[in-house]
């Protein structure tokens, strides 16, 4: 019932269970880890005598002793690729550790293929006195896409170690990350979703999330994101941001005003539409009934995105009410 704070949880997770394990004692311990890489274009195993620290800590430090092994997909992870591993862990070839850790990397490359692993990490694996090689602690990620045959893995997930804007935002198929800054946004396409962040930056402000309807998204998509959007206390104001392509802007106002009229709009919002069914959209805005900020370009929406959630954060620090209603509207 308690939170606990680490690096990885700076602000700190409830704490509702305590796994008991057995004390292990490690005369080395090393890392190991089985990972994506885009460099490669497939697998790669990363491996250091230096365990049970930091491993970016390492790599900045001592690059040296950072070991790294391409896996062919179709070939699959080779004897001589485990033994050279073996051997820069730091382990006596012809030993038993040696033997040991061979077969836990060829174990640990069916796992993560089997598994449609994304990322095994072991940190640290440890040599025990009697020379076996232990497991001592571990991280894995899984590809999403691979749900549908990973069933019996994906039930295990808890929920309650995550953000709850992200789990909401994945029951609809939407890309979200939760953020810590105060102008909440929604756009379509990663690209222009990241553009768009770097510019309200720019203009002195915060993103408080990275959301991505993607180019296929229905009034219900979008009405639950901006529901996400609009529930986030730490949201000040809401940035729209839609170039329509293959995303229609008229999906996206019809789903903000439905949004609007179910939960009521107690944010001011920035709109910058361009593209497919544009003008369509602006007189459904218009003629919504709603006040919202519509904006030329994207510096003029980040500007006025920017502004208004500063506004919104004062007000909100002296207890002053405000309302906005909009700019030449």
């Amino acid at each position: 019932g308690e939170e606990l704070v680490t690096k990885q949880a700076p602000s700190g997770i409830v704490c509702n269970k305590v796994f008991l394990m057995e004390r292990m004692y490690m005369r080395n311990e090393m890392y190991l880890s089985i990972l994506m890489d885009r460099a490669s274009q497939g697998p790669l195993m990363v491996a250091s005598p230096k365990g049970g620290t930091s491993i970016e800590d390492v790599a900045a430090s001592n690059p040296e002793y950072i070991f790294t092994e391409p896996i062919d997909m179709m070939e699959g992870i080779q004897d001589e690729q485990c033994e050279r591993m073996a051997t820069n862990l730091g382990l006596e070839p012809g030993s038993p550790a040696h033997e040991k850790a061979i077969v836990l990397m060829k174990n640990l490359y069916k796992m993560f293929v089997g598994c449609d692993c994304t990322q095994v990490e072991i940190n640290p694996l440890a040599e025990t006195p009697d020379g076996d090689v232990v497991v001592c602690d571990a991280k894995v990620n899984f590809d999403d896409n691979a749900e549908y045959r990973q069933s019996s893995i994906f039930e295990r997930r808890d929920t309650t170690q995550e953000d709850s804007r992200e789990v909401e935002a994945s029951k609809y198929d939407l890309n979200y990350i939760g953020l810590d800054g105060t102008i909440g946004c929604m756009v379509n396409g990663a690209g222009l979703a990241m553009s768009t962040m770097d510019i309200i930056q720019l203009k002195g402000g915060s993103p408080a999330n990275f959301l991505d309807v993607g180019g296929g998204a229905n009034e219900q998509q979008v009405q639950k994101a901006f529901e996400i959007l609009d529930s986030d206390p730490r949201v000040k104001a809401i940035l729209v941001n839609i170039f329509g392509g293959i995303m229609r802007c008229d999906v996206i106002a019809t789903g903000i005003i439905n949004a609007a009229k179910e939960i009521g709009i107690s944010k001011p919002i920035v709109i910058r539409l361009q593209g497919t069914n544009v003008n369509e959209a602006k007189t459904l805005i218009e003629g919504c009934g709603f006040r919202m900020i519509l904006a030329d370009d994207l510096e003029d929406a980040a500007v006025k995105a920017v502004g208004v959630a500063e506004i919104a954060s004062q007000a909100e620090k002296i207890q002053v009410g405000v309302k906005f209603e909009g700019f030449n509207l």
